[in-house]
Order: structure tokens, then sequence, then C-alpha cells
């Protein structure tokens, strides 16, 4: 099992889900809601949430699903941006850019995580946000814990303040750089840009502008001969850089790689890119459009759990859900 694939992951199934009108400015990924019944879109996106979640667990994927009833909460189905987990019992918790999207931070959620995993330390950056600085976790960043290395595309939502003093606290190299789109806007998120797994990795080196940058990118993705396959500028509006490498288990208990995306990304890769990807892992493809309007997609979803299990949690099998859902904000303190 590769310490980029984690076997566990968390999901927020927010049951108010509607497209964040104050993360519209800088996120081009996102889209104006149809004209429809704003309950019946919610339904649709709780139904789409839920896929997501069948899906991964039919591939022996261990899901920890945390309700969320909060119609404050517009964005909550993203919790990649507030927290993240590391080898070695390590948890970060983020500042965030939207000031509507801040008490997505739930203590519930780290309260399962130290009572069901080793949990060391959690180094919480959210202080940051009285400061104009914001580091949206692994939407900000794309990590490679095999490596220790931590990409990150400047922008609103990524500042490189942050990003050093994350990578100081937890022992990753920081590789900032820029990435803009054919317009000249900057990336949001780097992790609408590409993805890294244990073999192989998918960038969209071409929307990095400076030449040189863009080359020492290539390289690092490329260590211990990992096979960087190139996207293109069209395939990330189609959330084709929005994936993530998981580790799953076969019926008869061996490891199971996949690539989680959505199939819309799917339907954007060429048969050489999807050859790729299936000479290391499966992919698992899982319909979206609805949460997609909000500018993000199954990789956005998906908080990993790079974390060493306590006895009674068996990585790769599907945890007791109901047990570990809970309702209410849990702010932090």
């Amino acid at each position: 099992m590769s310490n980029v694939a984690p076997s566990a992951v968390i999901l927020v199934r927010s049951r108010r889900f509607r497209v964040n009108p104050a993360t519209a400015a800088d996120n081009a990924f996102q889209a104006d809601p149809p004209a429809v019944d704003p309950a019946a879109l919610s339904a649709q996106a709780t139904r789409e949430m839920d896929a997501v979640a069948d899906a991964l667990r039919a591939a022996g994927v261990t899901v920890h699903v945390f309700d969320d009833d909060d119609p404050t909460r517009p964005d909550s189905v993203f919790p990649n941006n507030w927290i993240s987990t590391h080898p070695g019992g390590m948890v970060g918790v983020f500042p965030m850019f939207a000031a509507n999207r801040r008490h997505e931070r739930r203590g519930d959620v780290l309260e399962m995580l130290k009572a069901h995993y080793r949990v060391q330390t959690i180094v919480d950056y959210s202080g940051l946000e009285a400061d104009g600085i914001f580091l949206e976790g692994t939407g900000a960043m794309v990590i490679d814990h095999d490596s220790r290395v931590a990409y990150m595309a400047r922008s609103h939502r990524a500042d490189q303040v942050a990003l050093e003093r994350f990578c100081a606290d937890f022992a990753y190299e920081p590789m900032a750089f820029d990435a803009v789109d054919s317009g000249g806007l900057p990336v949001y998120h780097t992790n609408v840009l590409g993805w890294i797994g244990t073999r192989m990795a998918m960038f969209a080196l071409e929307m990095v502008p400076d030449a040189s940058r863009r080359e020492a990118l290539r390289e690092r993705l490329s260590v211990h001969g990992r096979q960087v396959v190139e996207l293109t500028e069209a395939q990330v509006g189609e959330f084709a850089g929005n994936a993530i490498e998981l580790t799953g288990r076969h019926a008869d208990g061996s490891w199971r790689p996949i690539v989680a995306m959505s199939a819309r990304a799917r339907r954007s890769l060429r048969d050489d890119q999807v050859a790729a990807i299936e000479r290391s892992a499966e992919i698992v493809a899982v319909d979206i459009p609805t949460l997609e309007l909000s500018g993000g997609s199954v990789r956005c979803m998906i908080a990993g759990i790079h974390l060493d299990p306590r006895p009674g949690v068996k990585p790769g099998h599907a945890a007791a859900d109901d047990a570990l859902a809970a309702e209410g904000s849990g702010l932090l303190a």
C-alpha cells in the first residue's frame, strides 16, 4: 500500500447543498445552477454524494460519512479544503478564503480521527484568516506523500507564506508556482490542475507559463520513475485534474488501487491517457453534474486519511458509518 493512496476517506453529506455565491469571483469552474426548485437541486446533489460514497465502498475503501444539515454551509461537501492528514500521525486544519466557509471546520471530525486513528499532533492554521492569509488544504496543495513535496499554484486561496509554514511544520518540500488559464486568470486551486499517484501523475503543465518552472515541476513529478501524463486546459475545465488515487480491497482481501474521478472527467480523457492510468489502477467514475456546478469535483469531496488505524478500524473495509456520522456544527475553539 502506498503513502500516496489512502485506504480510508472522510465525506460530508451536505443535505442543504447550493452553489455558493461567495466563491464565484475567483472560481472560474463554478457555474450558475439551473432554474429549478432549490430543494430539488439539493436533493439531487445528495443523491450524487451518496453515489460517490457507494462507489468507494464497493471498491473496498473505508468511508466515514458525516451528515450536514446546516443551510449556511453550502460548500461543506468539500472537506478537503479545511483538513488534511499525514503519515506519522499529523493533522492540519486550514484557513479558508470565503468567510461563509470557515465554520465548515468540525470538531466531531477531529474527534473521530483521534478515536479511530493514531493522531499525534493537530496543527491549526485557521488563525491566519485574521491576517488575510489562506491555504485551503489539499485544494490549495497537491501533496506527494512519498517524496514529501507539496505543490501549490499561487492564488487568493493559496498563499506562499502559509505554504512555507506548513512545509516547515510537516516536513515537506514546498514547490510554489503560478498557473493561469488562457485568459490569464490564476487557477484558484491546485487540485484542479492535476493529481499524483503512486506510479503516475496527471498534470496540466501547459498552464504553468514559466518554462523553467514548468520543467522543474516535470522533473520533480517524475521522481523514482513516475510517469507524467499531461492534461490540456480543456480537460482541466472538465475536471480531469480533480481526481485522486485511493487504495481499496478486492473480495479476497488483496489491495485494489483505484483512481476516483467524475464521469465528466473520465469522458474528457483520451484513450492513451486512460490506458496510462489503467496500467496501475482501476478508474472509478461517478456522475456528479449537480455538485460540479460549485466548481469542484470528486477529489474536492474527499479528505483522505493518511493515518494508521487504531485496533478495530480495518483499512480497506467499510466502516460503521451510522456510529460515526454526526450532526451539528462542531466548531473548533
